[in-house]
């Protein structure tokens, strides 16, 4: 597939962008030409991607952030205004599963307040910081990752399926508070994408969210790269606060 320049001269960030469906889509937004930004709390996967890119031309800097503390996102997010004046895209691809095959009557409070902290919280946060620096410009397009869990409910992942649904939640109330700008949000549902983090979820459960998929198959991070880039994109400019779906059918609405 020819790659062209879309984002050239654009500013994106990505959270999560170290590893995973994050990395994918960092890489292809600076194949086609932007500056990235990579958020990511894991300093030694970080340093490596930056680097990793780097030596493919792309530009891109590391910044170490917890998604879940607002005084570092604040921060990085500053960093990034400084640093090049702008902030065009921002996909929100940072996050964590939790306790899986877990029913909720087992389900430690800990563990569902961890889950809330990075899951939503994080994604309030670096929306938040964001927009207040693509106000300024009064253009933007904003991508937040969901899950068709949060759209479904998985049984046994009851802390994952209710974060989600609160990012599906923030994606359509934000939408709609700059619709009349030139700022986009939308989200962006995956089913099972083949990444490094099923390795923390269980056979049983995996098993059961591959069932549901007719097309019997995990996603690919190619796969969800090439989506997400489109929806950040110029061309897509007449739809904000829209959760997509890529789930391989498994989606019903």
């Amino acid at each position: 597939m020819q790659i062209n320049e879309r984002f050239k001269n654009k500013t994106a960030i990505v959270t999560g962008g170290a590893d995973g469906i994050g990395k994918a889509i960092a890489l292809r937004l600076g194949l086609e030409g932007a500056r990235l930004a990579i958020f990511d709390i894991n300093r030694e996967r970080l340093e490596k991607t930056a680097k990793e890119f780097g030596e493919k031309g792309i530009e891109a800097k590391a910044y170490l952030t917890d998604i879940s503390s607002e005084a570092q996102v604040a921060e990085a997010v500053s960093a990034v205004e400084k640093n090049y004046h702008q902030i065009d895209i921002l996909v929100h691809a940072a996050g964590i599963v939790g306790p899986t095959s877990t029913k909720i009557t087992e389900y430690s409070t800990n563990d569902f307040e961890n889950i809330y902290r990075v899951n939503l919280k994080g994604t309030f946060l670096i929306t938040k910081y964001t927009l207040k620096v693509m106000e300024k410009s009064g253009e933007g397009r904003i991508l937040l990752f969901a899950s068709m869990a949060g759209k479904e409910g998985n049984p046994g992942m009851i802390g994952y399926s209710s974060a989600k649904a609160g990012v599906i939640g923030l994606v359509k109330g934000a939408a709609k508070e700059f619709a009349t700008t030139h700022i986009t949000i939308n989200g962006i549902a995956p089913a099972v994408i083949k990444t490094a983090m099923n390795e923390d979820t269980s056979p049983e459960q995996l098993a059961y969210m591959v069932a549901k998929i007719p097309m019997q198959r995990l996603g690919t991070v190619e796969e969800v790269a090439a989506m997400a880039c489109f929806i950040v994109s110029d061309e897509n400019s007449f739809s904000t606060g829209f959760i997509y779906d890529i789930s391989g059918g498994r989606a019903t609405y």
